[in-house]
């Protein structure tokens, strides 16, 4: 059976969230190698540690420079994903593909999460649960994702339990 490619996009405002939320990775990781260095220098250890720690570094710098530049943007414009009545495709990625068919019938929950990150920027993300995996829908706004999230509940015909713990989500939101 062939699939027709997902055509929904996220929120072009996700490169921000990615970009704020690798700067604080990267911060905190520089945190933590100048701690160590600190300790090099004050308890005098071998000098081969200092290389070791000057190697980290560079490492954590390029790596950061590829995440805050090139990264978020490749990835917000490969995500896609689809949700018809049968199927749910989410699909990503150039050089690293994902590509998950997730069909209605296996769908057991639906989740809309929002940290502080995503909640600044008016964004939600969905977490599509089945028997055996978890797939997420990263960077939608938040009216987008409640709307999603109960079409799927409707189409996966998820039970009246389910339901209901989906109302107070809700409520509670």
């Amino acid at each position: 059976m062939q699939f027709p490619e997902p055509s929904e996009k996220i929120s072009s405002k996700a490169i921000t969230v990615w970009r704020i939320r690798d700067s604080i990775s990267a911060l905190i990781q520089l945190i933590i190698l100048s701690i160590l260095f600190f300790a090099y220098y004050y308890f005098n250890w071998y000098s081969w540690i200092s290389v070791i720690l000057f190697i980290i570094i560079g490492y954590i710098i390029l790596s950061t420079i590829y995440k805050l530049t090139i990264y978020p943007v490749y990835l917000q414009r490969t995500w896609r994903y689809e949700i018809d009545k049968d199927h749910i495709q989410i699909k990503h990625g150039y050089f690293h593909k994902y590509h998950a068919i997730v069909p209605m019938s296996r769908v057991e929950y639906v989740n809309t999460n929002q940290g502080p990150l995503l909640r600044k920027f008016g964004l939600s993300s969905i977490t599509i649960g089945t028997i055996a995996s978890s797939h997420d829908i990263p960077a939608l706004p938040v009216e987008k994702a409640k709307e999603l999230r109960n079409r799927i509940v409707y189409l996966a015909q998820i039970d009246d339990s389910q339901k209901n713990s989906l109302e107070m989500d809700d409520a509670n939101e």
